[in-house]
């Protein structure tokens, strides 16, 4: 046996296993759940093959499409929020000092939690009867807003909750965007007598072009899977007015036992998280080649 042949299959041995693992719990799901979303099935077992007819009944469900605008509704009020607000808690925290350490800290703590903890605290916030906000209002006079009943309010009240919970993450990714930025470049600005704002503009903001469409991409796909917050803050209601797509899928695999149409519902997220993760790569190739 050559000595080139001997190292690919220790290769193949060391990555081997994990291959194995990844096609058992990510890729034969996959197919499974292609196929099984061509058949009328249930949780007993009894499975009949419908073809099309589940993803029919998708586009032609308004429960569905209810519960995808709900998504979009809010995926766009938690992406660009919470984009906005981590840039600026990356540029204010950007220092080698203790007490943005701290701060840093602090800020990231959030995203450790689960997201039971999670909207466990948000209750005990949003709560109309005998929550902080509610408790605030009638200190100053005023009604408590029902965040967790009014159809207008359910929304912004998930979309807060995961702004809160998610800030960690993207404020790290930013930090070490601009960690990578180099310090001549500030340096030959002041030389300049560039103000801040146009360091900010003609400096950082070009330079972080990457990771802030990396952030907005990554976020924008982890929102449209939203599942946890609206579950166990609203439940979806009232009357599905905060039900996402996952959330719904949820209730007809396992409260109406119809796994053929969930998991067309299921392929339909999945088109739609691999459509925006293809336009992140062209979007970040784009950037490079502008960049040269």
């Amino acid at each position: 046996m050559t000595g080139g042949r001997r190292d690919r299959l220790a290769g193949f041995a060391f990555v081997g296993p994990f291959l194995a693992l990844y096609a058992f719990l990510l890729i034969y799901p996959l197919f499974m759940g292609i196929g099984l979303s061509f058949h009328r099935a249930d949780l007993f077992g009894a499975r009949r093959f419908v073809g099309f007819e589940n993803y029919a009944r998708a586009f032609a469900d308004p429960i569905a499409w209810q519960a995808l605008w709900n998504t979009f509704k809010l995926t766009v009020l938690i992406v660009l929020p919470l984009t906005a607000i981590t840039l600026a808690l990356a540029l204010a925290l950007n220092r080698a000092t203790r007490g943005a350490a701290i701060f840093r800290g602090i800020f990231f703590a959030s995203s450790v939690l689960s997201v039971t903890i999670v909207t466990l605290i948000w209750r005990f916030i949003l709560t109309p009867d005998a929550g902080l906000v509610a408790k605030i209002v009638t200190t100053l006079g005023g009604t408590p807003p029902p965040f967790l009943s009014d159809p207008n309010l359910t929304i912004p009240a998930l979309a807060i909750t995961t702004i809160w919970w998610s800030v960690g993450f993207p404020m790290m990714l930013f930090l070490a965007g601009l960690q990578q930025i180099p310090a001549d470049m500030y340096e030959a600005a002041a030389l300049d007598n560039a103000g801040p704002w146009t360091r900010l503009f003609k400096i950082t903001l070009p330079s972080l072009r990457r990771t802030l469409i990396l952030v907005i991409m990554l976020q924008t796909a982890a929102q449209l899977q939203l599942f946890g917050q609206a579950q166990l803050l609203t439940a979806g209601g009232p009357s599905g007015a905060s039900r996402p797509v996952v959330l719904l899928i949820f209730e007809v695999a396992f409260g109406r036992w119809e796994l053929g149409y969930a998991a067309a519902l299921a392929e339909l997220l999945f088109l739609l998280v691999l459509s925006v993760t293809f336009i992140q790569y062209w979007a970040v190739g784009r950037a490079a080649k502008e960049e040269r």
